[in-house]
């Protein structure tokens, strides 16, 4: 007998009056607040403004939100498509189901969006929100304690999950792959703002680091999961998502230091502006390094101008994908 285990809340949902406060969307919610603050500060160290990572969230996030669904509902499909299963259920987010993969996808064409309009290099605000991405993950998780799903085979460790009976699931105790990858994304972090501080990296690769080291952590706790999915030559199809992600950033980061060693030598054109930093303005002709300056801009963002960076075994379970 176990005597010891992690407690699952009796409801996935705190009713604030008239206004059902769900925990799994107050996490998301939470979540990617801690990335943009996170996220703007690494930004406005690197040299740009305060709230452009914000301004570019307002497109990512969105599109994040769609592409997260896209691909729980696609490769999940017989969640809501099979006999007997009610096809509306595909669109309520708040009962959970967002998979990283699509959310990180289609969150990216959202920012690469927002990013043109800015005119500010892609690359270099994904390296600053990177960290960021994974402490949201880690706060995102706990939205699927709060929903009882994402648990993984029985056990009877001291930190077991304590199941309760319900709709596709058996009560009993079973790993906490919810926790493991919520700590995980944890150091995963960590381990980004350590490698950016000691290496300086740039022009995508902190954020290839989160994304392999995510991988790496996601393709055993995938392993533990006991929910219903489907399989590839034996392994859980996120499995061979996290091999084929992990060996993709991997590549990333060792072509792209070959190319283009270092850090982007300017991040964001606004700030940049003489007037805003000092009232003064610069004349080439008395400068003569201003326009070899200006010209570096250009070539290491694809745009106009900006300013030098700074140092800165259980039952099937009826549940998201994620």
């Amino acid at each position: 007998m176990n005597l010891a285990f992690i407690p699952s809340p009796s409801t996935g949902v705190i009713e604030l009056g008239p206004i059902p406060l769900r925990g799994y969307a107050f996490c998301i919610i939470i979540g990617v607040f801690v990335a943009v603050w996170l996220g703007n500060k690494r930004w406005v160290a690197r040299g740009g403004r305060a709230g452009t990572v914000a301004d570019v969230a307002v497109w990512a996030v969105p599109f994040g939100l769609v592409g997260g669904r896209l691909y729980h509902v696609i490769t999940d499909y017989q969640l809501y498509f099979s006999d007997g299963e009610n096809w509306v259920d595909a669109f309520k987010i708040w009962e959970g189901g967002l998979g990283i993969w699509g959310a990180i996808a289609l969150g990216a064409v959202g920012a690469w969006i927002a990013c043109r309009r800015r005119g500010i290099p892609l690359p270099a605000w994904a390296d600053a929100l990177a960290p960021g991405i994974a402490i949201a993950q880690a706060i995102g998780r706990w939205g699927n304690w709060f929903n009882q799903e994402l648990y993984g085979k029985q056990t009877d460790v001291p930190w077991a999950l304590k199941i309760s009976e319900g709709p596709n699931r058996v009560a009993g105790t079973y790993h906490p792959t919810f926790l493991y990858e919520s700590l995980w994304c944890v150091g995963v972090a960590l381990l980004v703002i350590w490698a950016d501080r000691r290496f300086k990296l740039g022009h995508g690769r902190a954020f290839a680091l989160y994304v392999a080291a995510y991988c790496a952590g996601r393709g055993w706790i995938e392993y533990l999961r006991v929910d219903e999915a489907h399989h590839v030559l034996g392994l859980r199809l996120n499995v061979w998502t996290a091999i084929i992600v992990f060996v993709l950033a991997v590549a990333y980061i060792v072509i792209s230091a070959k190319k283009r060693p270092g850090r982007e030598a300017i991040v964001e054109p606004a700030a940049a502006s003489p007037a805003e930093d000092d009232g003064k303005t610069t004349d080439p002709s008395e400068n003569p390094s201003a326009e070899a300056d200006t010209e570096a801009g250009a070539d290491a963002t694809g745009d106009a101008p900006d300013t030098k960076v700074t140092e800165a075994d259980g039952s099937p379970q009826k549940a998201d994908r994620s």
